[in-house]
This record gives structure tokens, C-alpha cells and sequence, in this order.
């Protein structure tokens, strides 16, 4: 399916968005024709805007997104199950950009399930030429040239996506999403101070492994070494979704625990 998108206003190209990538970009999810997590998709929101400064109406309340995803998306276009990507940006109507107001365009991505591990793994490939930061800005999704030049790596590169270091060269996320490495009963996840996105859908994942002890988590400081030295690894994405890693390199990974432990996941939304 094609996806659906909807503004707030009619889009104009004189707009901050298209001149500077003035935006940042938040997902919300939806599940069995109900949002799912969407508290902290919102929270995720507000804390997003007020790092970039901007202008929140005081309509921007919780209740305000879940009534206008019920109308819109699940009700307007009957769409079941798909992942929201919504972007906000700042015009420029006042005197100060601080003051200015901000609109809004999102699209929704359809799929069978947004819990579910897509069945092909993903090829990726450390990139060394490049680095993300790893400041206040580096954990939200804010306009980033280094995915974009990631992003036209991989395709020349016939990969998947592209891990990107930050400038210690520790692994800080890849242009999508964030990486989980497993080793026995343990679960690395990178820092966010080494540059990883900060995700409620990850968030969510995590929690729920370690609420069940299901798995040991720590957060590290993670070498580009140590993505040869993990037996499986996962990627979330809150903009695409959940996917297994099957090679990096020369090496290649088994899938099955993050599977199973992904389907416990998804059964906890059910009960």
C-alpha cells in the first residue's frame, strides 16, 4: 500500500523544514487498530521539541494525538496496523524563531504487525568514513546529513544499513535504528551518550526483558570489534521496525533467540 500523509496546513516549500531541516521526527505505533505505547511516544515528542527549541501549543496534549491518530488513521483510513511518522517544524512567523509557531506532516507506514521481526536479516557493514555526534541533539531524530550519506553507502555497497561510529569510534547506532548485541544471557545496547537514538520502542523491549528476567542488559560502551564477537544482534527502528541481523562482513549471525524473546514480547500486549 502507498503510504497516507497528512499535514496540518497546506505544505508551502517556503517552509523550515524543506530550507534548514528545522523538524524532528517522532513515531507512534499502531496495533490491532489501537495505539500502543503512545504515552511515551508523546513524552518522547515534547522532550524532542523543547531540545530544539520550539514553540509547543498548548494543544499538543496527549489526548490531542491519540484522538487525531483515532480519527485520521484508524477510523478516516481504517488502517490496523502500521507505524506513524510524525514531523513537526517551525515556521517562520514571529520575530524570534523561539516564538515562532510550528506545524506538522506525517505519513503512516502500513505493515501486518509492528512488533513482528521482518523475515529478511539485514547485510550491514561498519562505515569509518563518517561519525555521529554524540551531544544533547544526537539522541533525537533531527535532520542528519551522516544518514543520508549512510543511507547512499549501503545501496552502492548492496547493504542493508550502515553502523555509524561516533567520533571515539565506539559504535553509536546504525542510520535507522539501534543495535542490540547478545552474548549468553546478555544484552548490550550502546549508550545514548555514545550517540544512540533514544527510542520508546526499544525502551519498551528492554524494560520488558528485564521486568521478566529474561535477559540481562547493560548498557556500554561498545568497540566496532565487539559486532564480531556477539551471537545474534537485533535492530529497532522506531521509523521502520524491528529487524535481525544476518551478516556483518564476513561474518554471519544465528537469529532464533531475539525471535523468541520478541514473540514473548508481542504476547505481553495481547493479555
Amino acid at each position: 500500500m502507498e503510504n497516507q500523509y497528512f499535514t496540518s496546513d497546506e505544505l508551502n516549500v517556503k517552509n523550515r523544514a524543506f530550507l534548514w531541516g528545522d523538524a524532528v521526527k517522532v513515531s507512534f505505533f499502531v496495533r490491532d487498530g489501537k495505539l500502543i505505547m503512545d504515552e511515551e511516544c508523546y513524552f518522547f515528542l515534547m522532550a524532542s521539541m523543547r531540545k530544539m527549541r520550539m514553540n509547543i501549543p498548548l494543544t499538543y496534549t496527549l489526548e490531542f494525538f491519540q484522538l487525531l491518530f483515532q480519527k485520521e488513521i484508524i477510523d478516516g483510513k481504517g488502517i490496523k496496523n502500521g507505524i506513524i511518522n510524525f514531523q513537526v517544524f517551525r515556521n517562520q512567523d514571529a520575530l524570534t524563531l523561539a516564538k515562532s509557531s510550528i506545524s506538522y506532516f506525517y505519513e503512516v507506514d502500513e505493515m501486518d504487525d509492528v512488533l513482528a521481526v521482518h523475515q529478511r536479516s539485514l547485510d550491514l557493514d561498519l562505515i569509518k568514513e563518517i561519525n555521529v555526534n554524540n551531544n544533547l541533539l544526537s539522541n533525537i531524530r533531527v535532520h542528519c546529513p551522516e544518514n543520508i550519506y549512510g543511507g547512499i553507502y549501503a545501496q552502492e555497497n548492496d547493504l542493508d544499513d550502515v553502523i555509524l561510529l561516533n567520533p571515539n569510534k565506539r559504535i553509536a547506532r546504525t542510520t535507522s535504528g539501534n543495535l542490540l548485541f547478545m552474548e549468553g544471557d546478555v544484552i548490550k545496547v550502546p549508550k545514548q551518550t555514545e550517540g544512540a537514538y533514544i527510542s520508546p520502542l526499544m525502551e519498551n523491549f528492554v524494560t520488558f526483558l528485564h521486568k521478566n528476567k529474561l535477559a540481562d542488559i547493560q548498557e556500554h560502551e561498545i568497540i566496532a570489534f565487539e559486532s564480531q564477537k556477539a551471537e545474534e544482534i537485533l535492530m529497532i527502528s522506531d521509523e521502520k521496525g524491528i529487524f535481525s541481523v544476518g551478516k556483518i562482513r564476513n561474518k554471519t549471525f544465528e537469529t532464533s533467540r531475539f525471535k523468541e524473546l520478541v514473540e514473548s514480547w508481542k504476547e505481553s500486549f495481547n493479555s
